[in-house]
């Protein structure tokens, strides 16, 4: 019992060099300041860039139409008879020049009705001489009658003449009056007679005139109907010609397209009266003809002429006619052929320049926002309005300043704030301007 205790007092004695030992860790402990935590930034990435330009922008709008000639003439017999000559090459495709005789109807009979109309012209002429010869005598033998009538009236008086002689001087008197009467009306008559005559010799003339028919002007001939020693009617069309100094195309064009070639236009419509000489010029379309030949496309340039009449209530769009000048001497072989009746072409129609216009493609703008990146290399998520959209880019209303850089390529994940290693896109940058230049 006397050896426990010492051994316990032993252990003890341990117990406080641990205490202040613990201690001592604790007020080291709490004098120090805890680690910081370092984040590191996630590594940049690589996009795509152009810078917004300030162009001068040629708005366009696209259509597509049929050439067909600007005139088209319907050969149509004017008489009837048979055809006795044709032009030797009078055949559908053939080009004939202005002036050139194409066919002639057999003018016979119409040449029998001229000299009969002549011949009866001679005859009311021979006529009225002789009637005016008889007037005169007519009229001499009134004179007569009325100074007989009046010496037997004065001999009745006197009582040298009976009431029969009277009556008899004044019937006499009065048939010659008649005879006068009837003479001057016969007269009368012929200017009459001789204007129906002098009608009847013209359409004589006239027919024989169109026993031969010439092209009204240069012309390719077209759907022929008719042959040599045929018999044709009156109003039977024999062919017809296409005008081949100018062609026409009727493009059907999208309202919403033309209406972006006004923007900003002040000047007054023109009134109905000087609509037709001044609506060129209050367009100001430069149209422009393309036609695509597999291997490559040929051009025309072309002259906006009018609008069609209405517009289509299906598609929402209107005729643009235009037209090509001269378009067999713009052929260029094995390049460009002659635009032709029935050709489907594309027409381009270019509008007025418009000044500060803000451009970016087309694909960069999602749901309305575009990428931008700022001065520090960080993404920003811009709101963006459309002007209008112009084939693959895009008019930029508000949100953006000439020079911003725009992301044109795909940034995923896209997430604001971001570092970004910008690169820029020189090809997209100068196609971008090329386009706005010509947007065709």
């Amino acid at each position: 019992m006397h050896t426990e205790r010492p051994s316990r007092w032993r252990a003890l004695w341990v117990l406080p060099p641990i205490a202040v030992g613990v201690a001592v860790v604790m007020f080291m402990a709490g004098g120090r300041q805890p680690p910081t935590k370092v984040v590191a930034d996630p590594p940049s990435q690589q996009v795509r860039v152009i810078e917004v330009p300030s162009v001068e922008l040629i708005p366009y709008a696209n259509g597509y139409g049929t050439v067909q000639p600007e005139k088209v003439w319907a050969a149509v017999a004017e008489v009837p008879g048979r055809v006795v000559e044709t032009y030797a090459r009078l055949r559908d495709g053939e080009t004939v020049g202005a002036g050139t005789q194409l066919f002639r109807i057999d003018p016979t009979d119409i040449e029998l009705q001229l000299a009969q109309a002549e011949a009866e012209l001679a005859e009311l002429e021979v006529q009225e001489t002789n009637a005016r010869a008889s007037l005169d005598i007519d009229q001499r033998n009134l004179a007569l009658a009325q100074r007989e009538s009046r010496r037997i009236a004065k001999l009745s008086t006197q009582g040298t003449a009976s009431q029969s002689d009277v009556d008899n001087a004044e019937r006499t008197m009065l048939n010659a009056r008649t005879a006068v009467q009837n003479t001057e009306n016969s007269l009368a008559l012929f200017p009459t007679q001789r204007r129906l005559l002098e009608a009847r010799l013209a359409q004589a003339q006239r027919d024989l005139a169109n026993t031969t028919v010439h092209a009204p002007f240069d012309l390719r001939i077209a759907d022929l109907a008719v042959e040599k020693d045929q018999y044709v009617g009156v109003g039977q069309t024999l062919f017809r010609g296409d005008a081949v100094q100018r062609v026409e195309i009727t493009a059907q064009v999208a309202i919403s397209s033309l209406r972006h070639l006004f923007a900003d236009r002040d000047q007054p419509i023109p009134s109905i009266a000087d609509m037709p000489a001044n609506m060129k010029g209050f367009t100001g379309f430069r149209p422009l003809v393309r036609m695509d030949l597999g291997d490559q496309v040929a051009e025309w340039e072309a002259e906006f002429v009018r609008f069609s009449d209405e517009v289509d209530p299906q598609t929402r769009t209107i005729g643009v006619v235009v037209a090509v000048d001269n378009p067999l001497q713009k052929a260029i072989p094995g390049l460009r052929p002659p635009l032709s009746k029935g050709m489907f072409v594309q027409v381009i129609i270019r509008g007025h320049a418009q000044a500060n216009r803000l451009v970016v493609p087309r694909n960069a703008i999602r749901n309305g926002h575009v990428y931008v990146v700022d001065d520090d290399n960080r993404l920003q998520t811009r709101t963006v309005g459309v002007r209008f959209n112009l084939g693959a880019i895009s008019i930029i209303e508000h949100g953006l300043q000439a020079g911003t850089r725009v992301v044109v390529g795909d940034l995923v994940p896209a997430v604001d704030g971001m570092r970004l290693q910008p690169v820029a896109d020189e090809a997209t940058q100068q196609a971008l301007a090329a386009a706005a230049r010509d947007a065709s």
